[in-house]
């Protein structure tokens, strides 16, 4: 098992205006790094594969070679055994489960799912694994009293220490192992000598054109797939958006330029339009809460609810966020956005100011002349 990584799910790779350092602050041996291209970038040979920047990532652009988190839940729910503790029924940490991820395991499953977080030492500063793993059952959990009577139990499981030190000894050796290993053939050595070397990673055209591609992440489809099949609540609750990690509901203010960007780079389509790019649509549930469309916004114009209603979860819907007066520019003939005043699009009015601003420099020098 070994990380892999898909540039072209990662928002950084969208845009330079990213902010998402989400893998490098749960990194617990700091090999993940934000490289000169704005892009993560990892050194094989350091990365334990404990799984919590796939566990993250809020596109996947992270994964672990051989782990399918979609396989998982269902070979989970065909157990009998409904308790999960670090390195034993995965191969890596607990926190490559998303909080997405918990709740649908939660709900699937006919009994109460019970995890052992304080047991997580999955190598190097294990801290960082355990409080996202914490955090990440403490928000199913209030999700699911909204929406359930179902609750994840964080408890301590027997039996199991033993086996966790096992598999920590084994992977901080395991760098030293390989490479001895690795001795033995000149192929393999060269392997792991590049294993060794920081991994950087470019954009291609090939992967401008995957970029272009909306894309919902397999745990979001899970989830839906999965609310589709429960009950519905007898009443809605409204909480607060501060409190959800994975999805948002959004506003927009009047300073809306209707530039085109949000629903551009929105990597799942969460943000759209018509053909007329007349409106901004919103649909909640395709929304990663990534940021990435804040980031972009010049007028700082995209905002989120302070509450966020559970009703999305059940009976999802689109929204007009904004509408806009679109009309065709009587200079060049394109579509603008129209705010009032001369039909010109701002392109024609920018060009038309040049224009006499250079009839007024010419008057002048001949004037001085």
């Amino acid at each position: 098992m070994h990380l892999e990584f898909d540039i072209s799910s990662c928002i950084r790779a969208t845009s330079k205006f990213s902010e998402c350092t989400k893998c490098v602050d749960i990194c617990p041996v700091d090999t993940l790094v934000i490289s000169d291209n704005n892009i993560p970038a990892f050194t094989p040979s350091d990365c334990i594969n404990c799984g919590g920047c796939v566990g993250v990532c809020p596109t996947e652009a992270f994964s672990l070679s051989g782990f399918s988190s979609i396989e998982f839940f269902f070979k989970f729910l065909e157990e009998e055994n409904s308790e999960l503790v670090c390195k034993r029924d995965l191969y890596s940490c607990l926190s490559v489960l998303s909080v997405e991820h918990l709740i649908a395991l939660a709900l699937a499953k006919d009994e109460t799912i019970s995890i052992d977080a304080h047991a997580c030492s999955c190598g190097g500063d294990s801290d960082k694994l355990r409080v996202k793993l914490l955090e990440n059952i403490e928000e199913a959990n209030f999700i699911l009293d909204s929406i359930s009577d179902k609750q994840i139990e964080i408890k301590s499981i027997k039996n199991q220490k033993d086996e966790i030190i096992k598999e920590e000894s084994t992977t901080n050796r395991r760098s030293f192992l390989s490479l001895k290993g690795a001795i033995k053939s000149k192929k393999a050595f060269d392997e792991a000598v590049v294993a060794d070397e920081l991994k950087e990673f470019g954009i291609d055209e090939s992967t401008i054109s995957a970029i272009k591609t909306k894309k919902i992440p397999d745990k979001r489809k899970l989830l839906f797939s999965v609310l589709k099949r429960q009950p519905k609540p007898e009443q809605y609750d409204i909480l607060a958006s501060e409190d959800i990690t994975f999805t948002s509901q959004k506003y927009i203010e009047e300073s809306c330029t209707n530039c085109q960007i949000c629903y551009r780079i929105c990597p799942t389509g969460a943000l759209s339009s018509d053909n007329k790019f007349s409106v901004i649509n919103f649909d909640a549930m395709m929304c990663m809460k990534c940021h990435l469309c804040h980031d972009v916004c010049e007028p700082d114009a995209i905002k989120i609810q302070k509450g966020f209603e559970i009703k999305e979860f059940f009976e999802p819907t689109q929204r007009v966020l904004a509408k806009f007066n679109i009309k065709r520019c009587n200079e060049c003939g394109n579509y603008f956005t129209y705010r009032g005043g001369p039909i010109e699009c701002d392109r024609c009015k920018i060009e038309e100011q040049e224009a006499m601003e250079l009839h007024q420099n010419v008057r002048a020098m001949r004037r001085d002349s």
